[in-house]
């Protein structure tokens, strides 16, 4: 490609956005010697909503992020990017529930225990009931849950903390997003599992040791998740052939012939990238607006909805305060939804051994009344609902500190669906060289290692130079997400275009397993 007037930067692919998804595409297509330029929003941090944010010395994980994914792939990648700086940690999550504890998964003496007999008979009663005579049009994450779980565990375990995070009634909130992320989970399979936990039955018989389940440990690296995306982001521009563009946002991205012209705007004024191919992780709302021209589907586009969130991590005088990675709150007394313990997460988190420090999470739209408080009426309230909570005493915390994360969450609501796909169809009608990847850029509830995955699947379509994976179809027929064996996984999650002699061909040298689609194959 030859430069052209008033460019800033002239290179393969244009990435916008520095998380997951915009860094696993920039060090591969580097790495593949194709030259790449980012441009990320934020001027200090990488890594998106996987970034960890240091202050004083404590560090806070924007969300939690264990590092599990039954992709081989993924799993490979994540060793080749950060070899050396994983540690093994116990995996530990309960509900708050009505002033009691439930571990989480379930532990079946305890659940008994803490309902009470009669709750738990009508528990099962209603689980059979609906197992018999299930909701027949089923639209809403309400339908989808209650004939999965029956409508009184629906409500104690579902209802509260679902409509905390979502801002919406569960009955207008589409069933998809309960099919996506919790498909398989199964209340037999938790009821058995829970009995075994709870009998000791999943020891060895040998030695009598917990069997190590991905249930009950995961990986992490020592210093937070950002910790990975800094090794990446180094990477690529050790590399030499990429360039990241910090505090940088897109302002204008326009087709240039058979290439793209993109304007972003830092501190410093307008830059402008020219390049054949664009990777883009922004929210589909955004990219919408900032296309020329105006693509057909913006108003679809247009009324795709986001949940943001904020972190309040507090610091509190105690050793620590509880085993847990994180507690969920179903309590509607209080507005936190989860509450992080980040010394659980990784002991080097949490500079001082005198303090604890945890992260409490509230859920909130934009310019509501959560989002524009000031911190110190964050801390305050922070505050305030670890002690109503019974998790500490407010006497005890010595600081406290907020974290802002807008567009965390991509809303599922009634129509979502089709608005993606309006946007999605003519983008690929039109601008085959425009790639949408990861969890904003396709709007999609995708983990992190989803994410990964519709990066590295998108390198691959440009190197070969058409679309030979489909990367709509990661996360699409996920089974419950904390089950199975970490990289057991070997297929690629996406249909694959060519035969199956150029399918092999292509996995043994990108060392990427694949799929063939049996319709292509036998045509």
């Amino acid at each position: 490609m030859n430069s052209g007037t008033g460019v800033d930067a002239d290179v393969d692919v244009a990435i916008i956005g520095a998380g997951p998804a915009g860094l696993t595409a920039a060090y591969l297509l580097t790495k593949a010697g194709r030259s790449v330029a980012i441009i990320e929003q934020d001027a200090t941090y990488v890594g998106g909503i996987s970034r960890t944010v240091e202050h004083e010395g404590f560090r806070f994980d924007i969300g939690g992020h264990r590092f599990f994914s039954k992709s081989k792939a993924v799993v490979d990648l994540w060793n080749e990017i950060l070899p050396d700086d994983f540690i093994q940690r116990p995996r530990m999550s309960r509900i708050y529930y009505e002033g009691k504890f439930y571990s989480y998964p379930l532990r079946a003496f305890e659940a008994l225990r803490n309902l009470g007999v009669l709750r738990s008979v009508a528990c099962m009663a209603s689980y059979l009931r609906y197992r018999v005579r299930p909701v027949r049009d089923v639209r809403s994450f309400e339908d989808w849950t209650v004939n999965q779980f029956g409508r009184t565990l629906y409500s104690i375990f579902f209802k509260t903390y679902t409509e905390k995070v979502w801002g919406m009634p569960c009955d207008e909130m589409s069933a998809d997003w309960a099919a996506q992320r919790i498909k398989g989970l199964s209340l037999w399979g938790a009821v058995v599992d829970g009995l075994k936990r709870s009998l000791g039955l999943n020891r060895r018989p040998n030695d009598g040791q917990a069997v190590k389940t991905l249930l009950e440990t995961f990986r992490y690296p020592r210093l937070g998740p950002g910790m990975m995306w800094e090794a990446a982001r180094d990477r690529v521009l050790a590399s030499g052939r990429g360039q990241i563009h910090m505090g940088t946002a897109l302002e204008r991205l326009s087709a240039d012939g058979a290439a793209w012209r993109l304007q972003a705007r830092s501190g410093a004024g307008v830059i402008t990238i020219r390049s054949d191919h664009v990777i883009s992780s922004a929210p589909m709302r955004d990219l919408a607006l900032r296309l020329h021209p105006l693509p057909q589907s913006t108003m679809q586009a247009d009324r795709l909805r986001y949940r943001d969130f904020l972190t309040v991590a507090l610091k509190i005088r105690s050793a620590d305060l509880f085993p847990d990675n994180w507690i969920y709150i179903h309590d509607s007394k209080v507005k936190v939804g989860r509450i992080q313990n980040f010394r659980s997460w990784s002991p080097e988190m949490v500079p001082d051994q005198n303090l604890a420090c945890v992260g409490l999470e509230y859920f909130c739209f934009e310019g509501d009344d959560l989002w524009t408080s000031t911190d110190a009426e964050l801390v305050a309230l922070a505050t305030r609902e670890m002690e109503i909570l019974g998790l500490c005493r407010r006497d005890d915390v010595e600081g406290g500190f907020v974290v802002r994360q807008e567009k965390a969450y991509p809303v599922y609501d009634e129509e979502y669906a089709s608005n993606v796909d309006a946007m999605r169809r003519e983008l690929e009608e039109k601008h085959p060289t425009l790639h949408l990847v990861g969890r904003n850029g396709m709007h999609r509830y995708n983990n992190q290692d989803h994410a990964m995955m519709t990066a590295m699947l998108t390198v691959e379509n440009i190197i070969a130079g058409e679309r030979i994976y489909d990367t709509w179809c990661v996360n699409e027929d996920a089974e419950y997400h904390e089950e199975g064996s970490e990289g057991g996984d070997v297929r690629i999650p996406a249909r694959a275009r060519l035969d199956a002699d150029q399918v092999a061909a292509l996995a043994s040298v990108r060392d990427v397993p694949a799929r063939v689609d049996p319709a292509r194959k036998a045509a």
